[in-house]
């Protein structure tokens, strides 16, 4: 989503944040404007993360003639999503409460080419000494019940910006082209409108995702007695 697109959705929200029909014009101005910061910082986050791969990526490539990262996306969080989740949270709807309590307004997923790229990746943006680790989950070790596989790190990120500095969490998923394959196709059956998700279906998927971490694991140890 863009800044344009995220600020449009918080205009649409406003109703949800103004406190009374009292308010102000320049109270409604100032929730633009809030909303414009917010978009334009975790965008900013979620750009100095994504040079950082970038430099990463290339780097591996000159040391060892290939590139870990096979792709790089990212996604700043709707409006309405985090509405929606703070009202889950019982949190009051506003800017401050967004920054405060929700750790993936901004998101971005690499898919690497095999396993042990992700743990590559996951250390060395732990180990930056400007960005903080808040979180971690391994879920390739630690697989969740559906058969869900990624490394997830949610990293507090500088952004330095004309007279100032702050700093934001962004949520980095990490996972293999095997695995965002499974989630990606697991995610569009599950929430299909028009579907139902059986416990039989529900395990069938989760066999699936098996299958796929046995081919992804032989294809790591195929890389390795190759390069060995």
């Amino acid at each position: 989503m863009s800044q344009i697109d995220f600020f449009v959705e918080g205009i649409q929200q406003l109703p949800a944040i103004v406190e009374s029909k009292d308010d102000t014009q320049e109270r409604v101005a100032q929730a633009f404007m809030e909303f414009m910061q917010l978009g334009h910082i975790y965008e900013s986050a979620m750009e100095v993360v994504k040079t950082y791969l970038g430099i990463l990526d290339n780097e591996f490539n000159i040391k060892f003639q290939r590139n870990p990262i096979h792709n790089i996306e990212s996604r700043l969080k709707s409006a309405d999503s985090i509405m929606n989740k703070l009202i889950k949270k019982g949190i009051p709807f506003t800017i401050e409460n967004a920054r405060k309590y929700l750790l993936d307004i901004a998101g971005i997923r690499v898919t690497c080419c095999y396993i042990n790229d992700i743990y590559v990746i996951a250390e060395m943006l732990s180990r930056r000494d400007d960005f903080v680790v808040l979180k971690q989950k391994d879920y390739i070790k630690n697989p969740k019940p559906s058969g869900y596989r990624s490394f997830h790190l949610v990293l507090n990120v500088p952004v330095h910006l004309s007279s100032s500095k702050t700093t934001v969490p962004v949520e980095i998923q990490i996972r293999t082209i095997a695995m965002d394959f499974w989630a990606s196709l697991e995610h569009q059956l599950r929430y299909k409108p028009s579907g139902t998700i059986t416990p039989e279906i529900s395990e069938e998927l989760r066999l699936c995702a098996e299958r796929i971490a046995e081919t992804d694991i032989q294809m790591q140890k195929l890389y390795t007695e190759i390069m060995e």
